[in-house]
């Protein structure tokens, strides 16, 4: 089940520079242990110490908030678009 998972900026470098990659995995748990075996370094820019979500990152599966979905068992269709999105501050 190969996802399109759209890279932030500023987790660019793990990916290599690039803004996407194709990732597979059934569920939300899944593609990220797959995309942490791919890219290692997103885990823990993605995960807390406790593998749950880190508060300041939200993470879309087709335009959806997976908090209001499943979460990690977030069910990741063929084809879908997975988009990491990290909390920005300033002012």
């Amino acid at each position: 089940m190969a996802a399109t998972v759209r890279i932030p900026t500023t987790m660019r470098p793990l990916s290599g520079g690039a803004s996407t990659v194709q990732i597979d995995g059934a569920t939300l748990s899944e593609l990220i242990a797959n995309l942490e075996s791919a890219h290692p370094g997103f885990s823990e820019r993605i995960l807390d110490e406790v593998g749950a979500l880190r508060k300041f990152v939200n993470i879309f599966v087709s335009d959806d908030d997976v908090r209001y979905l499943d979460g990690l068992d977030t069910k990741i269709p063929e084809g879908a678009t997975v988009s990491i999105i990290p909390a920005v501050a300033g002012g």
